[in-house]
């Protein structure tokens, strides 16, 4: 991950921070072994579907870097800027998704968040009803995957803006 800075002086936007540390660069081992788990936790899940959640996800933690790389790999693959625009607000919108796709969703939020310490038994039971088992075990996978880049994202505090689709993904 190469750190780029935007000419603020044309643009009138805020300077671009920094990222804190080169987490990646530091710790190589550490971030081989999660590209490894990202793969093996997509394997058997919708690419659409996934994309949904891990920008889902990303909004919940506040990850800039994930959200930028994320929504550009979703609209490089088909998705529409209407659905991903609609996502922050899924439940006023739930019009714009599938029935499996809004059981993904709230397992998202579920999985991700853990304020009550546990997924809740309504939320779990609706995923059942849209993944077969094998399917359900790797959304799992893939929600528990974007939550650990997630948290490198934000600790490291990546700067977004500069992904394009094709790069070396998470």
């Amino acid at each position: 991950m190469t750190t780029h800075t935007h000419d603020h002086t044309t643009t009138g936007n805020a300077p671009e921070h920094p990222a804190r540390l080169q987490w990646a660069q530091l710790a190589p081992d550490v971030y081989k072994a999660m590209v490894r788990l990202d793969a093996a936790a997509r394997k058997g899940v919708d690419p659409t579907l996934l994309e949904l959640v891990k920008i889902r996800a990303s909004q919940i933690n506040h990850c800039a870097f994930c959200l930028d790389m994320h929504s550009k790999d979703a609209l490089a693959a088909g998705e529409s800027v209407e659905r991903i625009v609609q996502l922050s607000a899924w439940e006023e919108s739930q019009h714009f998704y599938t029935e499996k796709e809004l059981a993904a969703i709230r397992l998202t939020e579920a999985v991700t968040v853990l304020t009550d310490g546990f997924v809740q038994d309504e939320v779990y039971a609706e995923a059942e009803k849209h993944f077969e088992e094998a399917e359900l075990a790797q959304l799992i996978a893939a929600i528990t995957v974007i939550n650990a880049w997630n948290r490198f994202g934000v600790t490291a505090r990546l700067t977004p803006g500069h992904y394009t689709p094709g790069d070396i993904k998470h």
